[in-house]
């Protein structure tokens, strides 16, 4: 058997801070008090089992409705690994975004664009035992979201992943190639370091694209290490 590898920690940078001064809302989101550590039990480190049978996935996101939702047809699909490039298997991520026109199904969302009856924009996948992950949804648009004059979100979807306990989540956001709103937006330039943000940007993929019917875009995601995914929790990950 070989020497295990030690552990590394990310880098200085590489994960956003929990107050952002550009990120207007990170001033009430964060702690104002020193962390204390609490004991965490078994249930908290083994439970409860994310499984199918337990949560069903939705790996097709343009088939909740009635009809196909409107929009552009993507296919996201990735693999998750660990710092060493070992798969992370029988992952639950969760996943959600706007519609093709910006706008989220929420009751709290007010942005004046067209709400989609046949996009929830939720998902939710498992990765296979070599830490594979793929889903169908709709290339979500940008929306404005009042952090500053004319600030607009760049094109973006969201992922959560959960490990053996439900105290285990880690949550972050995946871009698209070439998006202009990426070099104004605060949130993606809280993490400081350039090659950092890189890994948030998706790329286009001809192998996951299908022909006639839906682009594809690889997203590959580290769990931890100097090579890992900027996390929104990245200061306690």
């Amino acid at each position: 058997m070989s020497d295990p590898v030690p552990f590394r920690p990310f880098q200085a940078g590489t994960q956003p801070p929990l107050d952002h001064a550009a990120y207007g809302s990170t001033r009430l989101r964060h702690p104002t008090r020193p962390l204390r550590r609490l004991p965490q039990t078994v249930s908290e480190t083994t439970g409860p089992a994310f499984t199918p049978a337990l949560f069903p996935e939705i790996a097709d996101m343009t088939r909740q409705g009635q009809a196909a939702p409107l929009g552009e047809r993507i296919i996201v699909a990735g693999r998750v690994t660990d710092e060493d490039g070992r798969p992370v298997p029988n992952t639950m991520i969760e996943v959600w975004q706007a519609n093709a026109a910006g706008r989220y199904a929420h009751p709290r969302d007010t942005h004046d664009a067209p709400a989609d009856p046949n996009f929830p924009g939720e998902g939710r996948i498992f990765t296979d035992a070599e830490g594979h992950y793929r889903f169908v949804s709709i290339k979500p648009g940008a929306y404005p979201w009042r952090n500053h004059h004319n600030a607009w979100r760049p094109v973006h979807i969201h992922f959560s992943l959960f490990g053996s306990g439900f105290a285990q989540r880690l949550i972050t956001q995946m871009y698209f190639p070439g998006d202009p709103l990426l070099a104004l937006d605060p949130i993606y330039h809280a993490v400081p370091d350039a090659a950092a943000r890189e890994r948030l940007v998706s790329r286009f993929d001809l192998d996951i694209t299908e022909p006639e019917w839906a682009l594809g875009y690889r997203f590959d995601i580290v769990l931890r290490g100097r090579g890992a995914t900027p996390f929104e929790d990245g200061e306690t990950q």
